[in-house]
């Protein structure tokens, strides 16, 4: 999908990112004001500053200017604390001057929802645009630059225990608040190069901030705090430009609601919502979603520490048996493979640990390591040169002086070893001895949790896995005659709403498998139609203005003989004119019973932001109450199909679990790729396309039941 207006890129915030000169427009003397404080809060910025307003000649011992146009240069960025009224002078001032980007501190524009404010934005912003400034803001807080200090902001900013390393953290944040509270982290030791908040992001926002980063050497992973924009494809190719660069993106999404889902007509509908296709857009892009906001710094910290992964294993080495559990248990409802330790390894940890411990992945070395703390360094070794492994996990129990070299050993072995390791710090002094000392090592990631370790490691393999495979393969499997015969069918269908058996044509041509079925006028004909298709039968009623049959009572399964099918039609026909008056009957649909099988559900629906959308879930009457679905945007190519598959917390079901059939995958796979084509194909013509059930046993793959919705 195209989006609106090209990314800003490293070079396009140049005098934003590394300005050598600063003017406060709006400098002041009042304590407490904006200017004030941005003054102060740029003591350690290494370049000038400028101070302009016309009430002062001279502030905190340096010369006060009239207006930009006085200073004895041009500077990079302009600091706009002028009240909300005189913004949009002082930004044709700026723009006049030459100057590079402007920050606007003012609040009061378009997130008020005035019309006129509105407006003013929209004015503002366009004259920055086209004069060549970058506007960050309106409504913003600042941005903090730790390695060159220009800490531009009215707020506190927070102090960093120490400078930061090689592996640092870029924040973007559309909420300055949750930015800067995620930047308080340098205050424990987290090496943050850099804050940037968005503010109502007129001009420059989260996308563009995130792609700068993903070309600024400073920055080793990205944490982004992303509420929603108008083009979020925006953010999504500045996902692709940080997955090229090799600089992980880690985004916690606000706002996950699903709006609109109520009034969707079809399960697929109510299913991809927004917040799945926000999802589905990052994921593809090889960005890592986190759930929760605690989640994002410390996976971003770990991400930027951790190198590349070797190998799918984690190891875990323990001084506590409850711990070693914990991290199975987390291991597991993660994904994260914990294997036994190969030959070599295993002599070593039997050698060292004693027999009430465990020398079996995760490993128990015991409290007796106190008596023996040279047995950490020779088990912890062996599991870091152990090729089955691509990390280790050291559980911290007890936060103590005694534990606090052992940090420093983990991060020198996974140095050694060239794998990535990690501290849980289950302690409930979090800041007790040796946390600063674990978060400032180059080496080391720190989780203040275990559930959140885990989810770290599989999102790292995860993206490991991701780049391997490369830009996805998206190769047709529909015929190229398909598009313009199902757009003929679209067409021709006379109600937004298509019957089944119209649906069940246009998915035909994509060459999804559908079953037979006959239209009949009475119950005569319905008689006829079920001798020739053969017994047991189903009757469903056929109007568009009925998309829901069983909840109308419009259909009838497993009958068995002609008696059935007459008492059977009487029925749907009766239900269907009382349940729905005034509804459209084409007739009835006389279809062989399928037999049983599992039941999986395959949709469409285009995302007003994201465009096509497919989703495959659990189906049946288990679709809308279990919810375990997978999306991607359309088409979705062999290996990420197979992926959405994998994804289902059901997947176990495709597998033949507890005597059932074994389902054939790959031609499952197919059918979801060539659902993914019609809805890509058919964007402006169909709203949502729901195949709902499709009933999956061994190699045979039928779809019983079709809508689409157009749009």
């Amino acid at each position: 999908m195209a989006t609106s207006r090209p990314l800003y890129r490293a070079a396009d915030l140049a005098r934003l990112l590394n300005p050598q000169s600063i003017a406060i427009i709006g400098a002041s003397e009042r304590a407490g004001s904006f200017g004030e404080r941005t003054q102060l809060n740029l003591a350690q910025f290494q370049g000038r500053v400028h101070l302009v307003n016309a009430r002062y000649q001279t502030l905190g011992g340096l010369p006060c200017h009239a207006a930009i146009a006085a200073l004895p240069e041009v500077p990079d960025i302009a600091v706009v604390a002028a009240p909300m009224e005189a913004v949009e002078g002082v930004v044709q001032d700026c723009v006049a001057a030459g100057v590079g980007a402007a920050i606007v501190y003012a609040a009061g524009f378009a997130e008020t929802g005035r019309e006129d404010r509105i407006a003013l934005q929209a004015r503002i912003a366009a004259v920055a645009h086209e004069g060549g400034v970058r506007l960050v803001g309106p409504n913003c807080i600042g941005m903090l630059d730790y390695a060159g200090g220009a800490t531009i902001s009215f707020a506190a900013v927070p102090r960093p225990a120490a400078a930061p390393g090689r592996a640092a953290v870029g924040i973007v944040s559309q909420s300055g608040n949750l930015g800067f509270a995620l930047a308080q982290g340098v205050e424990r030791g987290v090496a943050i190069s850099r804050v940037l908040a968005c503010g109502n992001s007129a001009d420059v926002d989260v996308a563009d901030g995130v792609a700068a980063l993903a070309e600024d050497p400073a920055c080793a992973a990205i944490a982004c705090v992303f509420e929603g924009m108008a083009d979020p494809m925006r953010l999504a190719e500045a996902a692709e430009i940080a997955l090229a660069a090799d600089k992980p993106l880690v985004v916690y999404k606000l706002a996950t609601g699903e709006q609109g889902a109520a009034a969707a007509l079809s399960h697929t509908g109510s299913l991809a919502g927004s917040d799945a296709a926000y999802r589905a857009a990052f994921g593809r892009a090889g960005a890592v979603t986190v759930e929760n906001f605690d989640a994002l710094l410390e996976t971003a910290a770990f991400l930027a520490k951790a190198p590349p992964c070797r190998a799918p294993g984690i190891a875990v080495v323990s001084t506590s048996g409850g711990a070693a559990i914990m991290a199975a248990d987390k291991a597991e409802v993660h994904g994260v493979t914990l294997p036994q330790p190969g030959p070599a390894a295993r002599a070593v940890l039997d050698a060292r640990i004693p027999e009430f411990g465990s020398s079996r992945n995760p490993v128990d070395i015991t409290a007796q390591v106190l008596n023996d703390p040279e047995s950490l360094r020779a088990c912890a070794d062996a599991l870091c040169a152990d090729p089955a492994y691509g990390a280790v996990v050291l559980p911290n129990g007890y936060a103590y002086d005694f534990a606090t070299p052992r940090f420093a050993l983990l991060g020198e072995l996974a140095a050694q070893h060239g794998k990535a390791a990690a501290v849980v710090w289950l302690p409930e002094w979090l800041e007790g001895p040796g946390a600063m000392a674990a978060e400032a090592n180059p080496q080391v990631g720190v989780f203040r949790s275990m559930d959140r370790c885990f989810a770290a490691l599989a999102a790292w393999q995860g993206r490991a896995t991701r780049r391997a495979a490369g830009p996805g393969k998206t190769s047709r499997l529909s015929s190229p005659e398909a598009t313009g015969q199902a757009a003929a069918l679209l067409d021709a269908a006379g109600s937004a709403t298509l019957t089944e058996r119209e649906a069940k044509a246009v998915l035909a041509i994509y060459g999804v498998p559908v079953v037979g079925e006959r239209l009949v006028g009475d119950a005569d004909a319905a008689v006829a139609a079920a001798t020739a298709l053969g017994f047991p039968v189903v009757l469903k009623v056929e109007s568009p203005d009925i998309p829901h049959k069983t909840e109308a009572g419009a259909i009838r399964l497993g009958l068995r003989d002609a008696a059935a099918v007459r008492e059977g039609h009487a029925a749907v026909m009766a239900n269907a004119a009382s349940g729905v008056p005034g509804a459209r009957i084409k007739g009835v649909l006389v279809q062989p019973m399928v037999p049983e099988g599992l039941e999986i559900v395959v949709g469409a629906r285009r995302d007003p932001l994201f465009g096509p959308m497919v989703v495959v879930g659990l189906g049946g009457i288990f679709v809308e109450l279990l919810r375990d679905t997978a999306t991607a945007l359309a088409p979705v190519g062999e290996d990420e199909a197979r992926a959405m598959l994998r994804r289902l917390k059901g997947h176990r079901l495709l597998e033949g679990f507890r005597g059932m059939a074994t389902v054939d995958q790959s031609a499952l796979v197919g059918v979801i790729r060539r659902v993914s084509e019609l809805a890509a194909d058919q964007r402006d013509r169909i709203a949502e396309v729901d195949v709902n059930p499709l009933i999956c046993a061994g190699d045979r793959i039928i779809a019983v039941d079709g809508l689409i919705l157009k749009s």
